[in-house]
């Protein structure tokens, strides 16, 4: 009896159907052409239940992006995820659920399917983060979770908010919507994106498999706050300052973070979070083309350099910390190439995938008429991608065995099927970023800067690769504080409970202890809330006549 492997059987299945994306993109590019399916449900007298299906070429390429990259995880998966049993089989279909979910969430038009979408990558990014069920999985699957919710309340108000517009079909009605309509999608999608202050759970996610990093944080959870705002897309109300700044700052924090991490992971994760800031940024200065460009052909790298982590992290033995690495391009050749042919592309170096949406960005951003302030953000954040890069790249591969020979030794030929998945995507992460360009004409546009500005990215590039070498040699340069600031993400965590106990030790109030992430989230606002409760309690437990003028006056504010 012939027993086929579900993992091999969806993974074809997922390619074929990426293949079939492809094409269809290619046509509606070439045509110029969209289609609008509907779907009638129930029709009962005069209410009409249906469903709405938007085709365009921006739909179809992200739908072949996402099962691109998911067909390739899925092949990955069989061999990563161990032993074929229950357990294995449950995460396969996990995985399946989630890409559904991403796909009713990019072809509707109409705010309610959406919402289905939206609310199934949420649930699901639970159940996968989850996975490995030891107490750092739950707590980053719960902070995961709430903070998603959060977006999920902000669609659900704009939903009911549509309802005095006639339909949930936003596309049509997009130049008569209010501006506050706008801002509440825009900081929903803050939510699904990760942007500052809601930035504390991609590097908690992390806790989640491989495989489902390489998916969750390339081309599914976190783009798809970006995709919303692309098809929610208004030059009048997008050209907005405050925004853009608050796209600049994710990516310069999550660039300063990602050099002060040991964590390999976590390091990846940081440099996905700086690269959703570029896209933000992007959009806020009303370049939509270049932001959708930006997001696939940054999908498709980072995928990559999740599935060789993932590679290197099994080759040692579970070990995530990159200290304890060193000269795996010895027993991992292969995912080595490949791990360097992705942080060359997203560092931009030239005529790699990275390098035609990041250059072109930041030269149409500069041709724009940026101020002093935002184009040298956006040249540090260039820099200090390079940077975080090639410190990611010595620690991992030029300094000598820092690990177990054991490990070394048992661990080095097992990657199997691993590989076809690398060389694949190695493949579209050498040449996705040409053919996007050559295909949808995106290169036409005439800009005429001076040589400084022309050669300036590179040269940021080339600095950062430089002292990201030479910064490896340098024990402690900054004073303590500086380190701490960075490596706890500028103070955003929520859950800083060792830090509490410390503190109840040494007998410090939990005020004086909390971050501003907290103080001005739900910890500060529960700590006044029970300290005003408290006092409330005392007044009343006081004299008869203290209570019968707290009565008095409460009556007062009810009238």
């Amino acid at each position: 009896m012939l027993v086929l492997n579900l993992y091999y059987v969806w993974s074809l299945l997922l390619f074929l159907m990426s293949m079939f994306f492809l094409g269809l993109c290619l046509n509606f590019m070439l045509l110029d052409y969209s289609l609008m399916i509907e779907w009638i449900l129930m029709s009962l007298n005069s209410l009409s239940v249906s469903y709405f299906i938007f085709v365009d070429w921006i739909s179809m390429g992200f739908c072949f992006v996402v099962f691109f990259i998911s067909s390739m995880v899925v092949l990955y998966s069989g061999v990563y995820m161990g032993t074929y049993d229950y357990s294995s089989i449950r995460f396969l279909m996990l995985v399946l659920m989630f890409v559904t979910s991403m796909l009713l969430m990019i072809m509707s038009p109409s705010l309610v399917s959406i919402m289905l979408g939206w609310d199934g990558l949420g649930l699901v990014s639970y159940c996968l983060v989850i996975y490995y069920s030891s107490l750092k999985s739950y707590l980053a699957g719960m902070i995961t979770c709430l903070i998603n919710r959060l977006g999920d309340i902000g669609l659900l108000v704009s939903i009911s908010w549509l309802f005095g517009y006639g339909s949930w079909n936003f596309m049509f009605y997009l130049e008569y919507y209010g501006n506050y309509i706008f801002y509440l999608i825009m900081i929903s999608s803050f939510t699904k994106s990760a942007q500052i202050p809601f930035s504390s759970w991609l590097p908690a996610a992390m806790a989640a498999p491989t495989p489902v990093s390489a998916l969750v944080h390339s081309s599914t959870l976190v783009t798809a706050g970006v995709y919303l705002l692309i098809r929610f897309y208004s030059y009048l109300i997008f050209m907005n300052y405050f925004f853009m700044f608050v796209g600049i700052m994710t990516m310069t924090m999550s660039s300063f973070c990602a050099n002060y991490e040991f964590d390999l992971k976590k390091i990846i994760a940081l440099s996905t979070l700086s690269q959703l800031g570029l896209m933000m940024s992007c959009l806020f200065m009303g370049l939509v083309d270049l932001s959708l460009f930006h997001l696939l052909s940054h999908a498709m790298f980072k995928s990559l350099l999740f599935l060789c982590s993932g590679v290197i992290i099994h080759l040692m033995g579970g070990s995530q910390d990159i200290r304890v690495m060193g000269s795996i391009c010895v027993s991992l050749p292969l995912t080595c190439s490949c791990f360097n042919i992705a942080n060359m592309s997203l560092c931009g170096v030239p005529f790699l995938s990275g390098f035609y949406s990041k250059d072109f960005i930041i030269e149409v951003g500069v041709f724009n008429g940026l101020n002093m302030f935002y184009l040298i953000f956006f040249y540090l954040g260039l820099g200090m991608t390079s940077l975080y890069s090639i410190r990611l790249i010595y620690y991992t591969l030029l300094v000598g065995y820092n690990y177990n020979s054991f490990i070394y030794s048992g661990l080095g030929g097992m990657i199997y099927h691993m590989k076809y998945s690398l060389i694949m995507l190695s493949v579209f992460s050498l040449s996705f970023g040409c053919m996007f360009m050559w295909l949808t004409n995106l290169d036409l546009g005439f800009l005429v800067l001076p040589f400084s500005i022309k050669v300036l990215s590179l040269l940021m590039v080339s600095l950062g690769i430089y002292l990201g070498y030479e910064l490896n040699f340098i024990s402690y340069l900054m004073p303590n504080k500086y380190y701490f600031l960075n490596g706890s993400m500028w103070f955003m965590y929520s859950y800083s409970y060792g830090l509490l106990k410390v503190s109840y030790m040494y007998g410090l109030n939990l005020l004086n202890t909390m971050y501003w992430g907290e103080y001005y989230g739900g910890a500060g606002l529960s700590f006044y809330l029970g300290s005003v409760s408290n006092l409330m309690q005392l007044m009343f437990f006081g004299s008869l006549k203290g209570f019968c003028l707290m009565l008095i006056i409460w009556l007062f504010f009810l009238i």
